[in-house]
């Protein structure tokens, strides 16, 4: 029992801290409950470390504990012990290892928010909204989303199989990948016609993304017309990196908002005049794998009817994690969950997502030569060659391959009409772009 009594002590002695910071009336009111609801915690401490049938350290079953408590809240608070805070802060830092995907709970189900381009998740065809049944052998059934980016984690090269259900699919479909670094290149620069602008960003994990824009808006500004901003399948990261992200299109006005518990926790974030660098039309292009900060850009530039939204309904994350040390070192932390986003026009994005102005399902663009049967004269067995071979030489042979490294030359920079035809979202935004281009000359 002195374990138990040294425990009650610690308990007591935090109590009556706590009890002196409280104003006086409060703490007659609240003691008793307060001291029953430690108590309680207290003997169920003491019980586990003193009967539980293998042996457990009392730093264990703290961990153990806070752990549990955190994980009750929400799906996205969670204890970072050691090695998890060390992860986190590598992800920040644009290079760290693993599948590539970013995962959160919907519906109480371990599911795909999106996967990062080309990782090794997105080549072997994981898709945003892949709900995941197990993981190597083990079920995902009540497990964590830290428990899991833990097991999906591992060293380059090391294999892992990873079984989903797909909406539409009868069968569950089960995918083995290799492991490797996941270096994030978080903005892609095209252009098209050479008078629109892509901007491709495929997350907000980096501290880099509103640097990135910034330099690829100013060095094409002479010959843009329009842009636009690819956020599919873009999972979020950091809260900064959207809210500069916006700047660089809005002159004026509240980005985002996040509030808490008590009034005092609310904070508004403004945009500078001096951070814009472009008034051209804009598309932004968002589907079900757009989350988090994809989803305060997307929101915020379409509260402010800077741009276009179009695509499918994005995934509905708008809650504020703030991580907080836990120990004197700094080594361990928690992640919790402190606030949420408001828009603008003072909406939420939390389990409702950003709607897009003009909805657009994905898939190859249908074109008439798709969709209906016709002969022309190319197609009759006795049509007239001659003529046909002063249009298109059949010995086309060398022009073609010559062609085809031309093509690979610019492809990294220019998007190909080819592209654009297998991609329908892509091609909506550009119709819709090049009708605002007209409306705003």
């Amino acid at each position: 029992m002195d374990k138990f009594l040294k425990l009650a002590l610690v308990f007591v002695v935090s109590l009556s801290l706590y009890a002196k910071e409280e104003p006086q009336t409060k703490e007659i009111e609240e003691e008793p409950t307060r001291l029953e609801s430690y108590t309680k915690l207290q003997k169920v401490i003491a019980a586990v470390e003193m009967l539980y049938v293998d042996e457990m350290k009392l730093s264990q079953i703290v961990d153990k504990s806070i752990a549990g408590l955190l994980h009750e809240l929400d799906s996205h608070s969670s204890m970072l012990n050691k090695d998890r805070f060390k992860n986190m802060q590598v992800e920040t830092k644009g290079e760290f290892g693993g599948l590539g995907i970013v995962i959160g709970k919907r519906d109480g189900a371990l599911t795909i928010i999106s996967p990062i381009d080309d990782t090794p998740a997105y080549k072997a065809g994981v898709k945003s909204g892949d709900i995941i049944l197990k993981i190597d052998d083990q079920s995902t059934i009540n497990m964590t989303l830290q428990d899991a980016v833990d097991l999906m984690r591992g060293e380059k090269g090391t294999p892992i199989d990873i079984t989903v259900v797909r909406k539409g699919e009868n069968e569950p479909i089960d995918f083995h990948i290799i492991r490797d670094i996941i270096k994030i290149e978080s903005v892609v620069a095209k252009t098209i016609n050479d008078e629109i602008l892509y901007l491709r960003v495929s997350s907000f994990m980096d501290m880099k993304v509103s640097n990135e824009l910034r330099k690829f808006i100013l060095e094409h500004k002479e010959k843009t017309k329009g842009i636009i901003l690819d956020l599919r399948n873009n999972p979020g990261g950091q809260l900064g990196e959207a809210i500069d992200t916006t700047d660089l299109f809005v002159n004026s006005g509240v980005i985002v908002s996040q509030k808490g518990k008590d009034e005092k926790d609310y904070e508004e974030f403004e945009a500078s005049r001096s951070n814009t660098v472009t008034d051209v039309p804009m598309v932004v292009l968002v589907n079900g794998g757009s989350a988090s900060a994809s989803e305060i850009v997307s929101g915020a530039l379409q509260d402010h009817k800077r741009a276009v939204v179009v695509g499918e309904e994005t995934f509905g994350k708008g809650s504020v994690q703030r991580v907080i040390p836990i120990t004197d070192d700094g080594t361990e932390a928690i992640k919790l969950t402190v606030a949420k986003y408001y828009l603008p026009s003072g909406r939420t994005i939390q389990a409702k997502g950003i709607k897009p102005d003009i909805k657009v399902f994905p898939g190859k663009v249908v074109t008439q030569e798709d969709s209906s049967f016709s002969i022309k004269e190319a197609n009759m067995i006795k049509h007239l060659e001659e003529e046909l071979n002063k249009v298109e030489p059949s010995d086309t042979k060398k022009s073609t391959k010559k062609e085809e490294t031309k093509e690979e030359e610019i492809d990294k920079k220019v998007i190909t009409t080819e592209q654009i035809m297998e991609d329908n979202q892509l091609k909506s935004a550009l119709d819709i772009l090049k009708s605002l281009i007209i409306i705003h000359k």
